[in-house]
């Protein structure tokens, strides 16, 4: 399975016994949308709801961190994945916070995992069927979890980063908000980006109708904000969501994808000894 799928793929697939589907929807602070609730109103018929703040660790402040691999492992396997699941996240916007669950998949060492190319969006234009209410609860599996580190980034490492500057950060999130001229959604945070860092809007890996674009068009861009090859890369966002965005355009680009900054700049605005550029 490739690691973005289309609606004609999925439409095809659905019934599979070793198909698990989720909804990885995740709405900004002051949206004022539940993605739950969304997710009651309609959704691919069968997918189960990833709860991307739930599927985290629990013991930090900060929102939707990495859970530890035995928390990833249990929720998962709670929710029908097993070692030999393939798994296919998409979100209700089309783009956005899908490619977060792809990522932990990769994270702790499944490699069966995708995303829907143009989410919900593409799937109810097309007139696929849509199914309301929770969908039938899954039969527990077992996932054995298999941790790769390369694939993560602390603040610790960041900050040996901004001095070293031996891997490029390309930051996902929109050009007012990595120069400092729009304010942050999260109320608190200085404005800026991390020094050193460039910026990559994930919008412009896509298209206007919310799908990838073709390789040769990601390699551009990658390579217009400064992916030469030359250095690894770190993505980062707001809260380590649309990051993710940027790793998986990475793969599909044929570029190593690196790895991911998962505080992002909720943990790097929060912190007094980080420093910001605007």
């Amino acid at each position: 399975m490739e690691s973005l799928v289309s609606t004609e793929w999925l439409a095809a697939e659905l019934g599979s016994p070793d198909l698990v589907v989720f909804d990885a929807t995740l709405y900004l602070p002051g949206e004022g949308k539940d993605a739950w609730a969304e997710y009651l109103q309609g959704h691919i018929p069968g997918a189960q709801f990833f709860d991307i703040d739930a599927i985290a660790d629990p013991e930090t402040e900060l929102p939707h961190m990495v859970p530890t691999p035995g928390r990833f492992a249990r929720l998962v396997g709670a929710l029908g994945v097993s070692d030999q699941s393939r798994v296919v996240f998409y979100d209700q916007r089309g783009m956005f916070s899908a490619a977060r669950g792809w990522w932990l998949m990769r994270l702790f060492g499944h490699d069966g995992a995708a995303v829907l190319d143009g989410g919900l969006p593409k799937w109810r234009r097309e007139g696929r069927t849509i199914e309301t209410g929770k969908s039938s609860p899954p039969k527990a599996a077992t996932f054995r979890p298999s941790f790769r580190p390369t694939l993560l980034r602390g603040l610790g490492d960041m900050l040996a980063n901004v001095l070293s500057g031996s891997e490029l950060v390309l930051d996902a999130r929109s050009a007012g908000r990595f120069d400092g001229s729009v304010p942050e959604p999260r109320q608190g945070l200085r404005s800026g980006h991390i020094p050193g860092s460039r910026n990559l809007p994930y919008t412009e890996l896509l298209y206007p109708d919310g799908t990838f674009r073709g390789p040769s068009e990601l390699l551009a861009r990658f390579t217009q904000a400064g992916a030469d090859g030359s250095r690894k890369i770190v993505t980062s966002c707001g809260s380590g969501v649309t990051a993710a965005v940027l790793s998986l355009g990475l793969h599909l680009a044929g570029l190593p994808e690196g790895a991911l900054y998962d505080g992002s700049w909720t943990e790097w605005a929060s912190r007094p000894e980080t420093p910001v550029e605007e």
